[in-house]
């Protein structure tokens, strides 16, 4: 038997490459490097005495003794951010980590402003990476389609609309990656008409604000700008619902609890 002690933090590590499926998406979830990634994941089979993954080209897989002990770590994460929560003084503000899309959560950076008696304080956390809610891999979520996990409470916010957006007088398009429903069909619409491009949403509407090219943006996002004018009608093949997603359990929290009350009132009720 192999009483090689196990490391706390390399099993929590091991939950989220478990999760992300990819040392890539565990890297930009956990900001380790990957070379680190890869050894720590490496000793954690060493010392366990098990095969955790089938390492390939599609990523790290994990096999049935690797499935089993993420199994058995459900928790785990939220635990340890318990324990942090605890260690804090009873007048720190707590974090509550929150997950949505980039403007979304732009737009939520922008509208919590400080107060003096918020008894929690934002944490936004990848939404690139793949979370699963139900494991508590953050407090908070604003996702495009109601949850399918027993474990997931929801409440409908405001439906989410798009337009396109430019300055008086410039023509074409700024685009981004066409790995959203918005870019797609710019893509799809527009795309000899692409004039600029930028991986990067926020590169994106620089580009637009400096006069070369409109773009797509979400309404709430485009209202508020002073920059950009509003070009066309809501897209109706872009609406989609919005949701507001927590653990059953966790949204009893009262920093969690006061977060979504907050962010409920930002972005609206259905």
């Amino acid at each position: 038997m192999n009483e090689t002690p196990v490391s706390l933090d390399d099993l929590e590590v091991f939950a989220i490459v478990a999760q992300s499926a990819s040392l890539s998406a565990a890297h930009r979830a956990t900001r380790i490097p990957l070379p680190t990634l890869s050894r720590r994941m490496a000793s954690l089979e060493r010392s366990l005495g098990r095969t955790l993954f089938q390492r390939g080209p599609n990523g790290y897989a994990l096999t049935a003794d690797g499935r089993s002990l993420a199994n058995e770590l459900v928790g785990l994460t939220d635990t340890r951010h318990r324990v942090a929560r605890w260690q804090a003084s009873q007048s720190a503000r707590l974090s509550v980590r929150i997950t949505a899309g980039f403007w979304t959560s732009r737009c939520l950076a922008q509208a919590l402003l400080p107060k003096a008696d918020r008894i929690w304080q934002p944490r936004f956390v990848p939404a690139n990476t793949r979370l699963d809610m139900a494991r508590r891999g953050a407090d908070v979520g604003i996702r495009n389609a109601p949850p399918d996990h027993a474990w997931l409470a929801r409440q409908q916010l405001s439906s989410v609309q798009f337009a396109i957006y430019g300055m008086h007088g410039v023509s074409g398009f700024v685009a981004s990656q066409a790995d959203v429903p918005s870019q797609i069909w710019l893509y799809e619409h527009f795309s000899d008409d692409i004039r600029a491009t930028a991986n990067d949403p926020r590169l994106c509407l620089d580009l637009a604000e400096a006069g070369h090219g409109q773009i797509v943006l979400p309404t709430f996002v485009g209202d508020r700008l002073t920059t950009l004018a509003r070009r066309s009608e809501p897209i109706a093949e872009l609406q989609h619902e919005s949701w507001l997603v927590a653990h059953q359990d966790g949204r009893h929290d009262p920093p969690v609890r006061a977060a979504i009350d907050e962010i409920v009132a930002l972005l609206g009720r259905s």
